[in-house]
């Protein structure tokens, strides 16, 4: 049986090819919204960023996300993110090593 291909996807912030299922994928959605997407099925343009805090500030800093994303992303939302993004980076990191059990 052939392998499954495994999709990959690069980080905005430090532009390291990874696994899709280990970055955090940042969405725009069709209202305009920002949020971060555990699922990567959420509808709207998509951002991927490592599980890293030093991405993220990264990204903030060179405003990577407004590329990525097509549109400018505002200092509050960036900061609101920050908050997002500490809170779902335990649970993210939770996922992935349950899936390196599974394996």
């Amino acid at each position: 049986m052939k392998p499954r291909k495994i999709p990959l996807r690069k980080c905005v912030a430090c532009q390291e090819m990874k696994a899709k299922k280990e970055l955090i994928r940042v969405v725009k959605t069709p209202n305009d919204e920002l949020l971060i997407d555990l699922s990567g099925k959420k509808a709207g343009r998509g951002a991927y960023l490592c599980g890293k805090q030093s991405c993220f500030k990264l990204a903030k800093k060179s405003r990577a996300l407004d590329r990525a994303l097509k549109s400018p992303v505002s200092p509050d939302i960036y900061d609101a993110l920050e908050q997002d993004f500490i809170k779902v980076e335990d649970e993210f990191i939770a996922g992935k090593e349950t899936m390196v059990d599974d394996e």
